[in-house]
C-alpha cells in the first residue's frame, strides 16, 4: 500500500540558481513511500530526457509500479542542460545516499537500494552504478558519510556509450561541445563496469532509432564479461522511449519480467 507522495530537497537550505524551466524544483527527490509490516526495498526513478528534460510518464507512473511490488519509490528530479557532467551524477548519488540516510525513519532497508532509468536517465543509473563512492567519514554532512553504490540497476533503452552507438543530444547536453576524450570514456559506462557492478536488468527493442540497441547489448557484454549477473531482455520492435509501454504488443511484458527479477534480488 503506498501512502501520499512528498518531495525533499536533496540539499536542504543550500542556495541553488534555477536555470531555465526545466531546472526548477531541482536537484530534489518526489518520495512514493510503502506502509509495510517490514523493511521495504527502495528504488530510485530517473526519467530521461536526453539531459535535457525530464520526460512525466517515465517517472510517477513508473513510482506507483514499483509501489505496487511493495516497493518504496523515489522520483530524482535531477538537474538538466545547461548543467553539464558531473552535476547529475552528483543528484544521483546525493538521491541514493540520502535514502540510505533516512532509511530508518522511511521504512526502507539501507542495503537494499537500487537505481531505475529510462534512455538518458538510464545513463545516469549505469553511472550511478560503475562511479560510485563508499563515502566520506569525515564530512560534517551526516548524508556524505554514506555509500553512493546502488545494490541493483534497472536500465530501459538506456544511452550507455559516447562512442560509435552514442546518442549525439544527450553527449552535447552532458559533456559538452567539445569534450575532452577521457570524459568521453569515463561517461561510456560500458567501459566502466568492474567485477562489483551491481545486478543489472536491461531492456531495449532491437529497432530503436534514437538509442540504438548496441547500447544495453555494450553494457551487457560488459557484465557477463566481469561476471556481474544480469537479465537482457531484447524485443524485436518498438520506438524510443515508450515507457511503462502498457499498449505496446511486445514490450508491454518489461514490468512483468522485471518484477520477477527484483524478486530474485529479494527487492520485491
Amino acid at each position: 500500500m503506498s501512502t501520499a507522495a512528498t518531495t525533499i530537497e536533496l540539499w536542504p537550505g543550500a542556495s541553488k540558481d534555477s536555470i531555465g524551466e526545466e531546472n526548477q524544483g531541482c536537484p530534489s527527490l518526489t518520495l512514493y513511500p510503502v506502509a509495510s509490516e517490514g523493511l521495504s526495498s527502495a528504488v530510485i526513478v530517473c526519467p530521461g530526457g536526453g539531459y535535457a528534460r525530464r520526460a512525466p510518464h517515465e517517472g510517477e507512473p513508473v513510482a506507483k509500479w514499483l509501489n505496487g511490488l511493495g516497493i518504496s519509490a523515489f522520483v530524482l528530479n535531477y538537474r538538466v542542460a545547461p548543467y553539464e557532467h558531473p552535476v547529475p551524477l552528483q543528484d544521483a548519488q546525493r538521491a541514493i545516499r540520502t535514502v540510505r540516510h533516512h532509511a530508518e525513519q522511511w521504512g526502507i532497508d539501507p542495503n537494499r537500494v537500487g537505481i531505475l532509468g529510462f534512455s538518458a536517465g538510464g545513463h545516469l543509473a549505469s553511472s550511478a552504478g560503475t562511479l560510485y563512492d563508499s563515502g566520506n567519514q569525515d564530512s560534517a554532512d551526516l548524508i556524505e558519510r554514506q555509500s553512493s553504490r546502488p545494490d541493483a540497476l534497472i536500465l530501459c533503452y538506456p544511452v550507455i556509450s559516447f562512442y560509435e552507438y552514442g546518442h549525439v543530444g544527450s553527449k552535447r547536453n552532458l559533456l559538452g561541445e567539445a569534450p575532452d576524450e577521457q570524459l568521453v570514456t569515463l561517461l561510456s559506462t560500458e567501459k566502466q563496469v568492474t567485477d562489483d557492478t551491481p545486478p543489472t536488468f536491461l531492456w531495449h527493442t532491437a529497432d530503436d532509432a534514437a538509442v540504438p540497441v548496441e547500447n544495453s547489448l555494450l553494457f551487457a557484454g560488459a557484465l557477463s564479461r566481469h561476471k556481474v549477473p544480469y537479465d537482457l531482455h531484447i524485443f524485436e520492435s518498438g520506438r524510443h522511449g515508450i515507457g511503462m509501454a502498457v499498449d505496446h504488443g511486445e514490450a508491454y511484458l518489461w514490468p512483468e519480467l522485471c518484477a520477477n527479477w527484483l524478486k530474485k534480488q529479494q527487492f520485491a
